[in-house]
């Protein structure tokens, strides 16, 4: 009767932890969810605004700016459908859930920017080939600076935002516009030097040089957005905390070995093998293995515990303190 009261009491305490996670997990999905519409609403303002310059002023770097800019609309569009995905609950063809699905539309956000990058340095080509003077250029930067400090206001909040609920969508999006103003800054300068000098062929000078510069901005989001996606482990500080945390907690366990970690998202997997004397109880290293995978939650935020228990012989590290035999 004790056992049958004890498992039912653990079970609904399970229960209850499981849907104070959940709600928990909801609530921050939610507000991602919310980040990346308005980011979705930014990109456009931000979008017909460069567009307005272009038309002022026929500037082919300001054109290339604004051509930026119709990629940062398809990547917040690419961020909210990643960031509904990744909330999805784990089902039978995904029993480790959706959490990789922020990590795809990154790499996809990667791949745009790319493809933007090519466009751009066509239109440089075709202007040096046909170099023209630019029309109402100061209305036309002015009205070009107005976007640039909406998006660099907008980055700071997507790339803090992001590292906060762990979002890769949404810390993509927000290095993309970190890159898009320090490209409109440069087509700033650059307009002013044609202005001065009269060179009408700096015009597209510049438009490569954004060219390139987004090229590079592509290629960073595709790296790590596949880092993440090879399985990753967490930061050594990150990893160093874990290994604190398990050598803390494991009671009357003899050591804990092949601790391993990774990434998918706002998830962390952690999984690590525990050895417990022979004399032990089952019963008695479950409660070790609850205690562990409670301070690991505690811990490391969103973090999804497995622990293998093993018998005395198959110790690594025989004779060594449980705090030096966490490897």
């Amino acid at each position: 009767m004790y056992s049958l009261r004890y498992k039912s009491n653990k079970l609904l305490y399970k229960m209850r932890l499981y849907e104070v996670r959940r709600g928990d997990y909801g609530r921050c999905m939610s507000l991602s969810l919310k980040i990346a519409s308005a980011s979705f609403a930014v990109s456009i303002v931000v979008l017909l605004i460069k567009y307005a310059a272009y038309l002022l002023t026929g500037s082919v770097a300001l054109y290339s700016d604004a051509l930026e800019s119709v990629i940062n609309v398809v990547t917040a569009a690419v961020a909210i459908v990643a960031i509904r995905i990744a909330a999805l609950p784990p089902d039978k063809e995904h029993p480790y859930g959706h959490h990789k699905a922020e990590y795809l539309s990154a790499v996809v956000v990667g791949a745009m920017i790319v493809a933007a990058a090519l466009a751009i340095m066509h239109e440089a080509y075709l202007a040096y080939l046909a170099p023209k003077a630019l029309d109402a250029p100061l209305l036309g930067l002015a009205v070009s600076s107005i976007a640039t400090a909406f998006n660099a206001a907008w980055s700071a909040v997507l790339v803090r935002q992001g590292r906060k609920h762990r979002s890769a969508a949404l810390v993509a999006d927000g290095k993309h516009l970190l890159a898009d103003v320090v490209t409109s800054l440069g087509v700033v300068v650059g307009v002013v030097l044609v202005v001065l000098t009269g060179i009408h062929v700096l015009d597209a000078a510049i438009a490569a040089l954004v060219a390139l510069h987004v090229l590079w901005s592509g290629w960073e989001v595709i790296r790590d957005s596949a880092s993440s996606l090879m399985d990753e482990a967490v930061p050594a500080d990150e990893f160093a905390t874990i290994r604190a945390v398990i050598a803390q907690n494991t009671g009357a366990a003899l050591e804990a070995h092949d601790v391993r970690t990774r990434h998918a998202g706002k998830v962390t997997f952690i999984e690590f093998h525990l050895v417990v004397p022979s004399s032990m109880t089952v019963e008695a290293a479950h409660d070790i293995c609850d205690r562990l995978e409670a301070a690991l939650k505690k811990a490391v935020a969103g973090a999804v515990v497995n622990i293998h228990v093993e018998p005395e012989y198959k110790a690594k590290h025989a004779g060594a303190s449980v705090a030096s035999a966490v490897s």
